[in-house]
């Protein structure tokens, strides 16, 4: 199929060495990602690892008793899935659309077959190492910061992935992130400069004041840059 235009929009599929974006143009397929959406479930095997362009999916690690909390985002700088190509079938976590968009999807049998490749290895491994760097800062955040550092972090992340300054999002992944009540995480969003309208779970972001992105971001910023 022929791609759209957007498909390097994607961080991962625009830094491809020429050679491998030609090979792959052919093997990816154009989806939607609508708001709500699951990739796939705790336990499940992956069918395809997903790359987002203009969505945004949330990583809900899954505990026996059915209760989960995020553990990090995944927009146009990503892809979703990479237990696929670390040896893995399954996960123990969970990805469910957070803000509806488009992306791409490979599938598992092509995804394995390209690790074996030099310049894919070493592209999915940078960018593995830049997840695992976020997951381990969620879990820091979690347990040194106050609820409003929490909730702004949350904001910036996703909001960093969006082209534009409004952020549709259910209030079950709201939940996810952290659980004070619904009317506190309103305060707060407002008191950092933002609008929630809790009737259509919509964030909307004001002007963001220099020095926003913080040092989560940073050093986010600066281990995918080296991809």
């Amino acid at each position: 199929m022929a791609l759209a235009p957007d498909a390097r929009r994607n961080h991962l599929l625009a830094a491809l060495p020429d050679a491998e974006w030609l090979r792959w143009q052919s093997l990816l397929e154009a989806i939607e990602m609508p708001l709500g959406q699951v990739l796939y479930e705790s336990g499940s095997t992956l069918s395809h690892v997903y790359f987002p362009t203009t969505a945004i999916v949330s990583l809900l690690y899954v505990m026996e008793n059915g209760a989960s909390a995020e553990i990090a985002v995944v927009g146009n700088e990503g892809l979703v899935g990479i237990s696929l190509f670390m040896g893995g079938e399954s996960t123990p976590s969970r990805a469910v659309v957070q803000s509806a968009g488009q992306g791409f999807r490979l599938k598992s049998e092509t995804i394995k077959d390209e690790f074996t490749r030099a310049p894919v290895l070493h592209l999915l491994l940078r960018y593995t190492q830049a997840l695992i760097t976020q997951m381990a800062q969620t879990a820091v955040c979690n347990r040194h910061h106050s609820l409003d550092q929490q909730l702004c972090r949350w904001l910036l992340l996703s909001l960093d992935r969006l082209q534009g300054n409004e952020l549709v999002m259910t209030q079950e992944l709201i939940a996810n992130m952290r659980r004070p009540p619904r009317g506190r995480d309103r305060k707060r969003a407002e008191a950092a400069g933002g609008r929630v309208d809790p009737l259509r779970s919509r964030a909307h972001q004001g002007a963001r004041p220099r020095g926003a992105r913080g040092p989560h971001l940073r050093v986010l910023r600066g281990r995918q840059e080296g991809v």
